[in-house]
Protein backbone atom coordinates (compact mmCIF):
# COMPACT_ATOMS: atom_id res chain seq x y z
CA UNK A 1 0.00 0.00 0.00
CA UNK A 2 0.75 3.64 -0.64
CA UNK A 3 3.27 4.82 1.91
CA UNK A 4 1.22 7.70 4.32
CA UNK A 5 4.02 9.07 6.26
CA UNK A 6 4.17 12.13 3.84
CA UNK A 7 1.17 12.74 4.29
CA UNK A 8 1.26 13.21 8.18
CA UNK A 9 4.83 15.23 7.63
CA UNK A 10 3.11 17.28 5.08
CA UNK A 11 -0.31 18.50 7.27
CA UNK A 12 2.73 19.13 10.52
CA UNK A 13 5.24 21.20 8.48
CA UNK A 14 1.72 22.69 6.47
CA UNK A 15 2.74 21.57 2.85
CA UNK A 16 -0.85 21.81 1.55
CA UNK A 17 0.01 20.99 -2.20
CA UNK A 18 2.03 17.80 -0.68
CA UNK A 19 -1.01 16.91 1.64
CA UNK A 20 -3.19 17.10 -1.46
CA UNK A 21 -0.70 15.21 -4.07
CA UNK A 22 -0.51 12.24 -1.42
CA UNK A 23 -4.28 11.94 0.03
CA UNK A 24 -4.40 12.01 -4.00
CA UNK A 25 -2.07 9.05 -4.43
CA UNK A 26 -3.56 7.22 -1.53
CA UNK A 27 -7.18 7.48 -2.62
CA UNK A 28 -6.02 6.02 -5.94
CA UNK A 29 -4.44 3.29 -4.14
CA UNK A 30 -7.22 2.35 -2.35
CA UNK A 31 -6.88 3.54 0.96
CA UNK A 32 -10.14 3.82 3.43
CA UNK A 33 -10.51 7.49 3.64
CA UNK A 34 -11.85 7.65 7.07
CA UNK A 35 -8.23 5.76 8.05
CA UNK A 36 -6.87 8.47 6.42
CA UNK A 37 -8.65 11.00 8.96
CA UNK A 38 -8.49 8.96 11.78
CA UNK A 39 -5.31 6.82 11.30
CA UNK A 40 -2.94 9.90 9.91
CA UNK A 41 -4.59 13.25 9.63
CA UNK A 42 -6.18 13.74 12.91
CA UNK A 43 -2.80 12.26 14.79
CA UNK A 44 -0.71 15.05 12.45
CA UNK A 45 -3.22 17.86 14.10
CA UNK A 46 -2.71 16.58 17.56
CA UNK A 47 0.48 16.77 16.80
CA UNK A 48 0.50 20.58 15.74
CA UNK A 49 -1.52 21.41 18.86
CA UNK A 50 0.77 19.58 20.81
CA UNK A 51 3.45 21.55 19.09
CA UNK A 52 1.23 24.86 19.70
CA UNK A 53 0.70 24.12 23.48
CA UNK A 54 4.44 23.64 23.62
CA UNK A 55 5.10 27.45 21.72
CA UNK A 56 7.03 25.15 19.25
CA UNK A 57 4.56 26.43 16.91
CA UNK A 58 2.61 29.70 17.25
CA UNK A 59 -0.83 30.92 14.85
CA UNK A 60 1.07 31.34 11.52
CA UNK A 61 2.16 27.39 11.45
CA UNK A 62 -1.51 26.40 12.69
CA UNK A 63 -2.92 28.29 10.19
CA UNK A 64 -0.60 26.48 7.40
CA UNK A 65 -1.21 23.21 8.79
CA UNK A 66 -5.17 23.92 8.62
CA UNK A 67 -4.84 24.85 5.25
CA UNK A 68 -3.09 21.18 4.40
CA UNK A 69 -5.30 19.51 6.53
CA UNK A 70 -8.24 21.34 4.33
CA UNK A 71 -6.83 20.48 0.99
CA UNK A 72 -6.71 16.84 1.63
CA UNK A 73 -10.07 16.97 3.02
CA UNK A 74 -11.43 18.57 0.00
CA UNK A 75 -10.92 15.30 -2.02
CA UNK A 76 -11.18 12.85 1.28
CA UNK A 77 -15.08 14.03 2.23
CA UNK A 78 -16.69 13.04 -0.76
CA UNK A 79 -15.35 9.88 -0.69
CA UNK A 80 -16.41 9.80 2.96
CA UNK A 81 -20.30 10.75 2.45
CA UNK A 82 -20.46 8.78 -0.34
CA UNK A 83 -19.35 5.20 1.88
CA UNK A 84 -21.51 6.67 4.36
CA UNK A 85 -19.33 7.20 7.08
CA UNK A 86 -20.98 9.57 9.77
CA UNK A 87 -19.13 11.80 11.47
CA UNK A 88 -18.66 12.25 15.04
CA UNK A 89 -21.10 14.80 15.25
CA UNK A 90 -21.99 17.88 13.56
CA UNK A 91 -21.23 21.54 14.26
CA UNK A 92 -21.99 24.85 13.31
CA UNK A 93 -19.40 27.26 13.94
CA UNK A 94 -19.44 31.19 13.15
CA UNK A 95 -18.25 34.52 13.68
CA UNK A 96 -20.86 36.54 15.76
CA UNK A 97 -23.07 39.23 14.52
CA UNK A 98 -20.93 42.59 14.50
CA UNK A 99 -17.70 40.82 14.12
CA UNK A 100 -15.94 40.44 10.83
CA UNK A 101 -13.26 38.14 11.77
CA UNK A 102 -12.34 35.20 10.51
CA UNK A 103 -9.07 33.88 11.14
CA UNK A 104 -9.53 32.45 14.36
CA UNK A 105 -13.04 30.72 13.39
CA UNK A 106 -11.71 29.07 9.95
CA UNK A 107 -8.53 27.70 12.38
CA UNK A 108 -11.10 26.09 14.63
CA UNK A 109 -13.27 24.92 12.09
CA UNK A 110 -10.39 22.71 9.75
CA UNK A 111 -9.09 21.51 13.26
CA UNK A 112 -12.43 19.96 14.17
CA UNK A 113 -13.02 18.71 10.47
CA UNK A 114 -9.73 16.88 11.13
CA UNK A 115 -10.86 15.53 14.05
CA UNK A 116 -13.71 13.91 12.77
CA UNK A 117 -16.71 16.26 13.05
CA UNK A 118 -18.70 18.02 10.10
CA UNK A 119 -18.31 21.49 10.10
CA UNK A 120 -21.13 23.68 8.81
CA UNK A 121 -19.51 26.99 8.54
CA UNK A 122 -21.45 29.97 8.56
CA UNK A 123 -19.03 32.55 8.04
CA UNK A 124 -18.63 35.63 9.93
CA UNK A 125 -21.03 38.77 11.34
CA UNK A 126 -23.16 35.67 11.94
CA UNK A 127 -27.05 36.83 13.42
CA UNK A 128 -28.69 34.74 16.37
CA UNK A 129 -31.71 33.55 13.76
CA UNK A 130 -28.46 31.66 11.35
CA UNK A 131 -27.10 29.82 14.18
CA UNK A 132 -30.85 28.91 15.20
CA UNK A 133 -31.28 28.05 11.54
CA UNK A 134 -28.48 25.23 10.99
CA UNK A 135 -29.69 23.70 14.20
CA UNK A 136 -33.21 23.21 13.16
CA UNK A 137 -32.70 22.95 9.37
CA UNK A 138 -29.22 21.03 9.24
CA UNK A 139 -29.75 19.36 12.43
CA UNK A 140 -26.62 20.65 13.95
CA UNK A 141 -25.29 19.17 17.51
CA UNK A 142 -23.31 21.85 18.74
CA UNK A 143 -22.65 25.28 17.98
CA UNK A 144 -19.36 27.19 18.22
CA UNK A 145 -19.27 31.12 18.74
CA UNK A 146 -16.02 32.77 18.00
CA UNK A 147 -15.32 36.77 18.56
CA UNK A 148 -12.33 38.50 18.45
CA UNK A 149 -13.90 42.10 19.86
CA UNK A 150 -15.03 42.77 23.47
CA UNK A 151 -17.58 44.90 21.74
CA UNK A 152 -18.83 42.26 19.72
CA UNK A 153 -18.50 39.00 22.00
CA UNK A 154 -22.18 40.52 23.97
CA UNK A 155 -23.57 38.87 20.76
CA UNK A 156 -22.08 35.36 22.11
CA UNK A 157 -25.68 35.96 25.02
CA UNK A 158 -28.01 37.07 22.25
CA UNK A 159 -27.04 33.98 20.34
CA UNK A 160 -27.88 31.63 23.58
CA UNK A 161 -30.81 33.80 24.01
CA UNK A 162 -32.14 33.24 21.07
CA UNK A 163 -31.66 29.53 20.63
CA UNK A 164 -33.32 29.08 24.20
CA UNK A 165 -36.36 31.41 22.92
CA UNK A 166 -36.20 28.41 19.96
CA UNK A 167 -36.68 25.84 22.50
CA UNK A 168 -33.67 24.45 20.98
CA UNK A 169 -31.77 24.92 24.14
CA UNK A 170 -31.60 21.20 25.56
CA UNK A 171 -30.63 19.71 22.38
CA UNK A 172 -27.22 21.84 21.13
CA UNK A 173 -24.14 21.98 23.12
CA UNK A 174 -22.87 25.60 23.21
CA UNK A 175 -19.28 26.40 22.36
CA UNK A 176 -17.48 29.69 22.62
CA UNK A 177 -13.93 31.16 22.17
CA UNK A 178 -11.61 34.36 20.89
CA UNK A 179 -9.46 36.28 21.98
CA UNK A 180 -11.70 38.57 24.31
CA UNK A 181 -13.30 35.69 25.76
CA UNK A 182 -12.78 34.09 29.12
CA UNK A 183 -13.91 30.97 31.20
CA UNK A 184 -15.88 33.60 33.50
CA UNK A 185 -17.64 34.58 30.88
CA UNK A 186 -18.68 31.48 29.12
CA UNK A 187 -20.31 30.43 32.43
CA UNK A 188 -22.10 33.58 32.73
CA UNK A 189 -23.58 33.37 29.42
CA UNK A 190 -24.53 30.08 30.11
CA UNK A 191 -22.01 28.02 27.51
CA UNK A 192 -21.15 24.24 27.47
CA UNK A 193 -17.90 24.80 26.34
CA UNK A 194 -14.81 27.00 26.20
CA UNK A 195 -11.26 27.13 24.79
CA UNK A 196 -8.50 29.19 25.20
CA UNK A 197 -7.32 28.82 22.03
CA UNK A 198 -7.84 26.59 18.68
CA UNK A 199 -5.56 23.71 19.29
CA UNK A 200 -7.78 22.72 22.52
CA UNK A 201 -11.27 23.15 20.12
CA UNK A 202 -11.43 19.47 19.36
CA UNK A 203 -10.62 18.19 23.03
CA UNK A 204 -13.64 20.63 24.30
CA UNK A 205 -15.93 19.42 21.59
CA UNK A 206 -15.46 16.25 23.01
CA UNK A 207 -15.56 16.54 26.22
CA UNK A 208 -18.98 18.48 25.47
CA UNK A 209 -20.43 16.44 23.68
CA UNK A 210 -19.16 13.42 25.41
CA UNK A 211 -17.07 11.84 22.97
CA UNK A 212 -14.48 9.45 23.77
CA UNK A 213 -10.93 10.57 23.43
Amino acid sequence: MHDLTPLRHAIVTGDAKSARAVAEQALAAGHDPLQLVTGHMAPAMDEVGRRFQCNEYFVPELLLSARAMKAAMELIRPRLAASGQQPIARIAIGTVRGDMHDIGKNLVGALLEGGGFEVIDLGANVPPERFVAAITEQKAQAVALSALLTTTMVAMKTTIDAIKAAGLRERVKVLVGGAPVTQRYADEIGADGFGNNAAEAVAVARRVLGVPA
